[in-house]
This record gives C-alpha cells, structure tokens and sequence, in this order.
C-alpha cells in the first residue's frame, strides 16, 4: 500500500506543479492509502498477487505542453518508487551497520523496497496504459500520439493478457532483479560508513 500510494500522490504532485489541481481537487494529493484504493484492483492484489490502485486524474488541457506534463506526471510515479527504495535500503543498511532491528524488520523493509522497485519497473513498460506508454508517446507525432491514446482503454485487455499468459514474467524478472541489485550498493554504502 505504501508503494501504491507513494506513486500515486507523485503523479498527483506533479501534474498540480504543472498546473493541473484535479488531483488536488479529488483529494488524491494524499499518502492515505484509502484515498488510492481502486476495489478491484486491491481483490486482485489479494488473490492473484497482481493488482493496481485508482488512477489519478489529469487533465492535459492544464498542462502548458500537454504532451511533455503528461510524460513528467507518468514519470513521476515510478520515479517515486525508485526513490522510496533507495530511502529503505538506505535504512538497511544503517540498521545492519548498527546492528538494531529485528529480522522481521529488516525483511519488511527489503521486500518493501524490492517491491517498490517492482512497481517502478512495471510502470514503466511503454505499453497503454502504464506509465512508459506516456513517456513514449510524449516524443510520437501528435497524429500518432491521438490514435494511440483512443485506443488505450483496450491496452488494459491486452496487458492482463500478456501477464496472464506469462509473456512478461522473464524480462520483468530479469529487469527487477537487474535494479534491485543495483541499488543494493546503496545499502552496502551505508552500511560501510556506519560500522
């Protein structure tokens, strides 16, 4: 819930220092996970171990180059996990170094940050409609740009089919550990400088 709601309110602050206030206006500029909850998504969570939270809203029109603030409102979300996980790992390795925290702790706090990670490099698939798909589309001809954004609804179809076939289990694996053990340097940085 935490990574969930830390990409979301990053979406919503962005677009807000862009000058669009709809999530401001939908109460969404929030780190309450209730505010962030979409039903479904969080059943999906549960019971399939793949969900998704209530998408902010934007409205593009606000922006002063619509394309480009949607880019850096996408961007913002997973940038958000990337920096949470540093933060935690951060953390790890200054309670190793001092040699406080239970194993419990320690793992909730790793499986929090690989979790975050997890969720950055997902959204940043630049398929319709995760983050990437956003970014992507900001440098796209405006032509191209408006067809695939009529489209996009379908893009959740395809890509619960592709996740449900497996197609992306192996690069996403891949590409998340890739990340994880790159920022794990982060934890051993700390950790040499407290011991």
């Amino acid at each position: 819930m935490l990574c969930f709601s830390i990409h979301e309110l990053s979406h919503g602050l962005m677009a807000y220092a862009l000058g669009d206030d709809t999530a401001r206006r939908d109460g969404r500029i929030s780190l309450n996970p209730l505010r962030h909850i979409d039903p479904l998504g969080f059943i999906m969570l549960l019971v399939l171990g793949f969900g998704w939270a209530k998408p902010v809203m934007v409205d593009m029109r606000r922006f002063k180059n619509p394309k480009l603030g949607m880019a850096a409102t996408a961007f913002a979300g997973p940038f958000s996990n990337f920096l949470l996980a540093a933060l935690l790992l951060a953390i790890y390795g200054l309670l190793l170094g001092l040699r406080i925290g239970s194993g419990f702790v320690l793992d909730m706090i790793i499986t929090t940050a690989y979790m975050s990670i997890s969720l950055g490099v997902f959204n940043l698939i630049p398929f319709p409609p995760l983050d990437g798909s956003k970014i992507v589309e900001a440098v796209l001809p405006q032509r191209t740009y408006y067809t695939i954004m009529r489209y996009e609804r379908y893009g959740m179809i395809a890509l619960f089919a592709l996740l449900w076939l497996g197609v992306l289990d192996r690069p996403l694996s891949l590409m998340v550990r890739a990340v994880f053990e790159a920022m794990l340097h982060i934890a051993q940085a700390v950790f040499m400088l407290v011991i």
